[in-house]
């Protein structure tokens, strides 16, 4: 099967970009062809499809009237984008194209070529974008669903999206244009959806049940599960707010016994780092930024992985991955995480932003025998044995690149 991956960014930007990339692999590993369609980035992994990306714009930056009005046009159509594809699809002539994120950068001018073209289409859904111009519909320090029943100029009322009018005025206009002419519905064949949670919260707010398939997100068991032993608890991502690591370590500072070490960086980094040292902190650790490789050793003696989100996690890869350790898991009560970790069988669950919550959940964890947490780790690689193995992971997304073709 000849198979087009597109998504806005190439480097291994995210979780998004990691899974592509590796699914892209193993597609590859099982016989089929996989290309790319993306944008052009010093940081691009290499790609011998590099010939069809597109133009990269900084859309964080203001570089002149100009700029700044292309780039305005792009968020909105881009022109580059729809012939990149255009040339491309018209070349390879794929049996199937898998969307993944496209919003901002590539745009969904992308999108009319292919229904031209009547070309079997899948898109997995790696955040709530189908849905809301807020795509993690987080806004501060909440949850934000102001958007519900098509009511996307909340977003530009209350600045949901990010400070300042222009990106909540073009992201609003953005979605009123593509719902408006069902641009994505009416392209994609099948939704995917890395958790049972993401999917309903589609079909609440009025995608096409039909169209949206349950495929949970896959990681890869490590040889060994983890030893533990090294007395702390890990975290490992960005440091930014939805996170919710402030309360998380309001918690945890009350707790000198159990060592804490934070590896990532992000915008909430200085202050953390300050909140911490103020209060003589010294059990709790920032590390920086640490690759897979930096990492590896700290999963394999850490007595548990944290992940205290206050927004509405979808699947992360970062739980998925300490699970295919073998740690137990402490994260809270919102958003995909309760169907990876159940509590009490392979780790426990906090309220979302509730540093006495934590506070109760960590103690709880405290009282722990090692052979309970023992255990506690192999039902982490049990749930991942159940249904995130990367080898039916990848007989699924076959199953759906068949169904979609069947659709047509």
């Amino acid at each position: 099967m000849k198979i087009l991956q597109v998504n806005k960014f190439f480097d291994l930007h995210g979780g998004a970009e990691v899974y592509m990339h590796e699914l892209s692999r193993r597609l590859r590993d099982a016989g089929h062809e996989v290309h790319a369609f993306s944008t052009r980035s010093d940081r691009n992994l290499p790609s011998d499809d590099a010939e069809y990306f597109v133009t990269r714009y900084n859309l964080d930056r203001r570089e002149g009237p100009f700029t700044d009005l292309k780039k305005a046009a792009n968020f909105l159509w881009n022109v580059e984008a729809k012939q990149g594809i255009e040339r491309m699809l018209d070349d390879l002539k794929p049996d199937v194209v898998h969307l993944h994120n496209l919003y901002h950068h590539l745009s969904s001018s992308v999108l009319a070529p292919i229904r031209a073209r009547n070309i079997p289409c899948v898109q997995t859904l790696h955040d709530y974008k189908l849905i809301s111009p807020n795509y993690a519909l987080f806004d501060h320090d909440a949850i934000c669903e102001r958007a519900k029943n098509g009511k996307y100029f909340n977003i530009v009322k209350h600045r949901c999206l990010a400070p300042g009018l222009l990106p909540n005025l073009l992201a609003a206009a953005e979605m009123y244009m593509t719902k408006a002419r069902q641009s994505y519905e009416r392209t994609a064949r099948l939704f995917l959806c890395p958790s049972r949670f993401l999917m309903e919260k589609m079909e609440d707010w009025g995608e096409p049940k039909g169209k949206l398939r349950w495929l949970p997100n896959p990681a890869e068991l490590s040889p060994e599960p983890a030893a533990g032993g090294g007395g702390y608890l890990l975290y490992a991502g960005r440091l930014s707010i939805e996170k919710g690591l402030a309360s998380f370590l309001e918690a945890a500072m009350r707790m000198p016994e159990l060592p804490v070490k934070i590896a990532g960086r992000g915008p909430l980094e200085n202050e953390l780092r300050s909140l911490v040292a103020s209060r003589g902190a010294s059990h709790i650790e920032f590390l920086g930024f640490l690759s897979q490789r930096e990492l590896e050793p700290l999963r394999r003696r850490a007595e548990a992985f944290v992940l205290p989100s206050i927004w509405y996690e979808n699947a992360s890869l970062s739980l998925l991955e300490a699970m295919a350790a073998g740690l137990p898991c402490l994260t809270t009560r919102i958003g995909g995480n309760p169907e990876l970790v159940e509590d009490g069988v392979n780790g426990f669950l906090a309220l979302p932003n509730n540093a006495e919550d934590w506070h109760r959940v960590l103690r709880r964890f405290q009282a722990t025998t090692p052979e309970v947490r023992r255990k506690m780790g192999e039902a982490s690689r049990d749930k991942i044995r159940a249904r995130h193995l990367w080898p039916d992971h990848l007989e699924l997304v076959e199953r759906c690149y068949r169904e979609a073709g069947a659709r047509g």
